[in-house]
């Protein structure tokens, strides 16, 4: 394992060698799909949907989960020369999961604003630097969520994090060597994203 030093250094360095990403627009043969209606039919934790839509003359129904933006970021600490991750219980998942630091955007909030938030929540960290990665859609089949995912630098941890009790949040802070964190077999879509990015930029 390289020290913390050299670490932070080379993970400092991928900023300035990043190249843009060029995103190639695809035409599309389909026909658009035209929301007509929008109808709340759940109001709770969260929000569900029903949608009126057209397609070719046709008018049906679709539901839409309403998740909001998420934030989540792979966090490294400089001084350990570790990634820290989480391990909580997840309702989704109806078990618990090893992840990357995530969290929902507060209304009104900058999105680097809320993962510094989560971060410090969680893990108890501060931030010395942030890089956005990727924003995407988790499963844009049915629900609205996009996730803006960060790589962090950290290297003090002036708190013990383990989120929010008001929140019913109890999370376990696990640490991973680079090696144990590519290693890791997850479910969990952001953290593969995580550990693709890495191994992509190993290979610079």
């Amino acid at each position: 394992m390289v020290n913390g030093t050299d670490a932070a250094s080379r993970h400092t360095q991928q900023r300035t060698i990043n190249k843009p990403i060029t995103l190639i627009a695809v035409q599309s043969s389909a026909h658009i799909m035209q929301i007509k209606d929008r109808k709340k039919v759940y109001d709770g934790y969260f929000k569900m949907y029903e949608l009126t839509v057209e397609q070719d003359g046709h008018t049906f129904k679709r539901e839409q989960f309403d998740r909001g933006t998420a934030v989540a970021a792979l966090v490294h600490d400089t001084e350990k020369d570790s990634f820290i991750l989480t391990r909580q219980f997840r309702v989704g998942s109806e078990s618990d999961l090893v992840e990357v630091v995530a969290g929902m955007i507060d209304a009104g909030e900058n999105p680097e604003d809320s993962i510094k938030r989560e971060i410090e929540e969680e893990i108890g960290y501060h931030v010395d630097q942030l890089e956005h990665l990727y924003t995407f859609y988790s499963s844009p089949g049915g629900t609205t969520e996009k996730v803006l995912l960060y790589f962090a630098e950290v290297s003090q941890q002036p708190s013990d994090g383990g989120g929010k009790a008001d929140e019913h949040e109890k999370i376990e802070i696990v640490a991973f060597s680079e090696k144990e964190f590519l290693a890791l077999e997850t479910p969990d879509a952001k953290t593969i994203i995580a550990q693709l990015w890495l191994k992509l930029w190993q290979k610079r």
